[in-house]
This record gives C-alpha cells, sequence and structure tokens, in this order.
C-alpha cells in the first residue's frame, strides 16, 4: 500500500506539472509501448502512440457505421483499374514532414508519392522485422523479390525497383497488386503505412524509433519508457496552412458532437501513463488525472454500475459518462503447436471443455460473449451455434483418456501433467482470472504453471516460439473475417500472427480462395466453413469477444468510440470552465 501511496504521489506531481502548461490536455492511460516506428505497431497501444504522429493514405470515418474508408493524405479514393489490380493514388500538395534536425535547415520538407514508396518498401525490408509483412507479403508485384534481397547480409538497397510500386510523379503513387484483393485497401487505413521520411531513418538509424518524425497533428515532446508519454501539436500544421476540418456529421448522430469550429487538432496536448497498478488508475480517473478510463476495473464494477447496466447516481454526480459497445476482438489462450505435448488434438479437446465459460464471465461481471468461433458478432461469417467443444467436464476427462492422460496422469512422468502459461500482464486482475482458469484444468487433473512478463517482453516470448500456453488477444485492424481467420494460415506463423503455429494444408487452401473473392454470399459461407473448422482443429482455446464499458469525464467532447481509433484524437474537444 505504501508503494501505491508513493506511485500515486509521483504521477499526481507529474499531471500537476503539466496542468500549469497553458492550453487543453488529454489525459490517457497506456499499456507500455514498444516505441513509434510504424513498421513495430504490431499492438493496439504502440498503434495508438504511433498514429499520433504518422498519417497515411486513408484512415477510418471517425463518424460513418458500418466503418468506411476515406481519404488522408491522398485526395480522393484511388482510382482502381479494371481488373483490379492497379490503384492510382493523388496524394495532397499541402503536406509536410515536421521540421527535424535530421533535414537540411531543420525544415521539414514536403512529403511525395516516393516517400510511400520507401514507407511500404520499409515493411517488406526483412531486417525491420515488422508483423506488417504478412498483411502484403504476396499482395503487392515484385516486393518479395524486394523482401529476399533484404534477407542478405550488408544494408537493404532502397533503390531496387519495385514493379508494382511507382511513383509516377511527386503527387502519384500507383500500386499494382499480383492478383485482386479486395482487402486491401483495408490494409492502407492501417499504422503500419504511416509515411516515413528515409532522412530520418538514415539520421536516427537505430534510434529511429524513439524520435518519431511524420506530419500528423502532435509531435512526440517527451518519452519516459514505461512511465508516460507527452505529445503537443504540430506546428508545421500551422506554419505550412495546412487547413483540417471536423467532417460532415452523418443522419443519426447529431448531438454526439458539441464542436466543430475551427482548425484541427482541438486539443493541445496528449498525455500518456502508464499505470500497471489497478486501484492507482481508479483513484487517478475519479480526480480527474485521466480524462477517460477503456474499461471499467472489475473490483469497481460494483460501486459503479447498477443491476440493470447503467451508471450509479453517486458516479454521475462526478459528471462521468458511460459508453458501452461490443468490441470487434477476440481473446484466447493459444496452444503454441511446435510444443510435441499440445500437438495431441485430443489433450487439446480435453481442455477447451474444462473451460468454463460462466464462472468465467461472472467473474468478468457478465460483460462478456462466448466466443463462438475465431470471427467476433457483427462481422459477416461469425458463428451462432454452440462451440462442439463447449464446457463439458465428462467429456473433457473422456478427451483427458483418449489424449493418453487419464485422471491428468502423464505416463512418463507417473505424475499430473504440467503445462507453463505465459501471461503479458502483472495487474490483479489478470492474476486472478488466471488462477480461475488454472482451477478449470485442476478439475481434469492438469497443473498450469504460470510465467508473468511485462508486454513487450511477453510478444517477444510469443514471437520467438519460447511460450507452450499463451494469453492474448486479437482487435480487429478491419472489418473482415479475412483478417480473423489470416491468424491461422501456415504462412503467418511467429513471428507474424498465427501465434498458435498453426500448420494445416486442408486450411491453407480455403484460404487461398478468399483472398481474392469479392464480398459475396458465397465468401460469406466459405468463412463460416473455415471458421467451424478451426473449432474443430482447436489450436486455440476461444476465451470471449469484450463489451466495452468506457467511462469519461463530461469535459471531453465529441469523444464517438470506435473499433479503429488510430488518429482519431484529433477531433477530440476538452471544455474547460
Amino acid at each position: 500500500m505504501f508503494r501505491i501511496k508513493i506511485l500515486i504521489s509521483i504521477l499526481l506531481l507529474a499531471v500537476t506539472t503539466l496542468q500549469m502548461l497553458s492550453g487543453t490536455t488529454f489525459y490517457t492511460e497506456s499499456l507500455r509501448i514498444t516505441g513509434f516506428d510504424p513498421v513495430d505497431t504490431l499492438d493496439v497501444p504502440t498503434s495508438k502512440a504511433v498514429s499520433r504522429i504518422y498519417e497515411g493514405l486513408l484512415q477510418f470515418s471517425y463518424l460513418e457505421r458500418p466503418y468506411k474508408l476515406v481519404p488522408s493524405l491522398a485526395v480522393a479514393l484511388p482510382i482502381v483499374s479494371d481488373n483490379g489490380l492497379t490503384y492510382t493514388f493523388k496524394l495532397r500538395d499541402n503536406i509536410y514532414f515536421q521540421d527535424d534536425v535530421c533535414f537540411e535547415n531543420g525544415k521539414g520538407r514536403r512529403v511525395t508519392a516516393q516517400d510511400f514508396v520507401f514507407s511500404i518498401k520499409r515493411l517488406a525490408d526483412f531486417k525491420n522485422g515488422s508483423s506488417g509483412w504478412m498483411f502484403i507479403k504476396g499482395k503487392i508485384a515484385g516486393l518479395d523479390e524486394f523482401y529476399e534481397k533484404s534477407t542478405l547480409e550488408g544494408e537493404t538497397d532502397y533503390s531496387l525497383e519495385v514493379s508494382g510500386l511507382k511513383a509516377l510523379d511527386d503527387s502519384t503513387l500507383q500500386i499494382t497488386l499480383k492478383q485482386e484483393y479486395p482487402q486491401f485497401l483495408w490494409f492502407l487505413a492501417m499504422p503500419y503505412v504511416g509515411v516515413v521520411p528515409n532522412e530520418a531513418v538514415d539520421f536516427y538509424k537505430e534510434r529511429f524509433k524513439e524520435h518519431p518524425v511524420g506530419t500528423g497533428p502532435y509531435v512526440l515532446k517527451k518519452w519516459r519508457r514505461n512511465f508516460m508519454s507527452e505529445f503537443v501539436i504540430n506546428p508545421k500544421w500551422k506554419e505550412t496552412g495546412r487547413v483540417e476540418k471536423f467532417p460532415e456529421i452523418p443522419i443519426g448522430m447529431e448531438g454526439t458532437v458539441t464542436h466543430r469550429d475551427g482548425n484541427l487538432p482541438y486539443v493541445d496536448r496528449v498525455v500518456s501513463y502508464v499505470i500497471d497498478d489497478v486501484s492507482t488508475k481508479w483513484l487517478m480517473f475519479l480526480n480527474g488525472d485521466i480524462t477517460i478510463l477503456g474499461d471499467i476495473p472489475r473490483d469497481y464494477w460494483d460501486a459503479v454500475m447498477t443491476k440493470d447496466g447503467q451508471l450509479k447516481p453517486i458516479i454521475k454526480d462526478k459528471n462521468i459518462k458511460l459508453v458501452a459497445m461490443p468490441s470487434l476482438d477476440v481473446f484466447y489462450i493459444g496452444f503454441n503447436m511446435d510444443d510435441p505435448i499440445l500437438k495431441n488434438v485430443n489433450l487439446r479437446r480435453a481442455i477447451c471443455c474444462a473451460f468454463n465459460f460462466d464462472a468465467w464471465n461472472k467473474f468478468h461481471n457478465g460483460k462478456l460473449e462466448l466466443a463462438k468461433s475465431p470471427i467476433p458478432p457483427g462481422i459477416a461469417g461469425s458463428l451462432t451455434e454452440t462451440p462442439p467443444y463447449a464446457f463439458n467436464l465428462e467429456l473433457a476427462k473422456d478427451f483427458m483418456v483418449k489424449a493418453g492422460y487419464p485422471d491428468g496422469i502423464d505416463p512418463t512422468t507417473k505424475q499430473r501433467l504440467r503445462l507453463s502459461l505465459d501471461l503479458g500482464k502483472t495487474d490483479q486482475n489478470h492474476r486472478e482470472s488466471t488462477d480461475l482458469f488454472i482451477s478449470f484444468l485442476e478439475e481434469i487433473g492438469i497443473v498450469v504453471e504460470t510465467q508473468y512478463n511485462n508486454w513487450p517482453t511477453f510478444l517477444t516470448k510469443v514471437s520467438n516460439r519460447d511460450t507452450q500456453l499463451f494469453r492474448i488477444g486479437w482487435i480487429a485492424d478491419y472489418p473482415d473475417a479475412e483478417n480473423f481467420l489470416q491468424l491461422f494460415v501456415s504462412k503467418n506463423v511467429s513471428p507474424g500472427p498465427n501465434r498458435s503455429n498453426f500448420v494445416d494444408p486442408k486450411f491453407d487452401d480455403m484460404f487461398s480462395q478468399i483472398v481474392s473473392m469479392q464480398d459475396t454470399p458465397e465468401r460469406t459461407k466459405l468463412y463460416k466453413d473455415m471458421a467451424r473448422y478451426i473449432m474443430e482443429q482447436v489450436p486455440w482455446i476461444n476465451l470471449h469477444h469484450r463489451k466495452n464499458f468506457t467511462l469519461y469525464h463530461n469535459k471531453l467532447r465529441n469523444y464517438v468510440p470506435s473499433d479503429f481509433p488510430y488518429g482519431m484524437e484529433k477531433y477530440y474537444y476538452i471544455e474547460e470552465k
């Protein structure tokens, strides 16, 4: 408790210091991030941080639902050739990189089409090890050949021509695919494709992730690793006369926006704290030192919410608002299929049958939905039927016998089967829910040993296949089932997003069919067939989909929840009284 009080005091002192500065500030909280390089945006916290600084050709519309794409640094959506392979973008002519010492005279220059060619090549540079490579692997003409050459020793030659990436002139970018890929435009809105100047990469080299140089609404002012990051308005926007206005409000969204006058961004400063302790985070939010809280801590649920899912008066009286929405995500415990023990499909089925979702959901205050497939509800291809290996202890014990571990006894050691579970969070809620999961497996005689890591270390272990079981989730990069089904494709094994290292030729063949299919009933049927196949093969223990209950102080205006919040803080407005 003494340590927590000291931590709170340090954080409040930092907040007080920032509040003495002029202008409005949006305070938020985050997990640890890996840095500020677009090619390294493997997780949501890092993606959100990077998107304050960097921009791409396209972005998700802030207000429109269903989700759609709108231009960002492009003038408009691309012209697409009749064969669906060539995309031609016209770039805005008033976009400049922020001022930085990496440029001549320290003045940021105008963005050109060649900068996008360079930035996409960085994703394909083997030496960068970008998880974003898997999204375009095999997609852009000539880019796989560039990737292969980048595996050679020595510096990668970025002057090498890629036939599918052409800067026709300073303002015209042309991308040619090898085959039709309807989801390609979604990819171009991801943080991975934020445009980067080659001068900054050359100047900062391995330190580039600590010295971001972008075009976005904010620049990084301060980063104290594992503690806080501070962003301030990019002065280049004003200097170059860049004008960004709040978008038109769609019918039905009236009332969600209360301020749309003047140029973006409205908030002068964004401060993001890394706060591991749940109690500290909650107290800082109540005190107003955090503007928004991404989810209500489990231990405070009954103090915040009524039984019918409304805010209690004591919370409303603090001028706090609630917004709840299902999230396009899936959370799971993955089996590392490289592990010889876990290659046993009957063992995996036994473990799935031992997972008691009702107890799991009760622990989480009833705000979860059973994951009936890897595809979340709300996306075409999601399943509605009961999973084949839902909670059933008797069936779980039968599968343990079939797996060769009757009553959980390992025949080679004559002891109970022991498995190791890696986790990337250490907070109390994560520990207690993990203990609950361990109790489920004790029912079938399995002992689970836990390995707690900080988030970057955990991701590294998963990417290096140094885990047996691991608890993680996947949040949609774009609203299409293909984004979830690619988590099981053999070419995407670790360090790609197929973290379970599931390899199955039948599934790969089905996936190869959907890649070039347009949005049709036939494609949706195939999505469902693939989801059912995965549920039968059980490379995961499907845990749940979330429903997010977000709290925020009413002084935050224009806040619209989104499954794709990257770069959206430029629309926020802080009403100071």
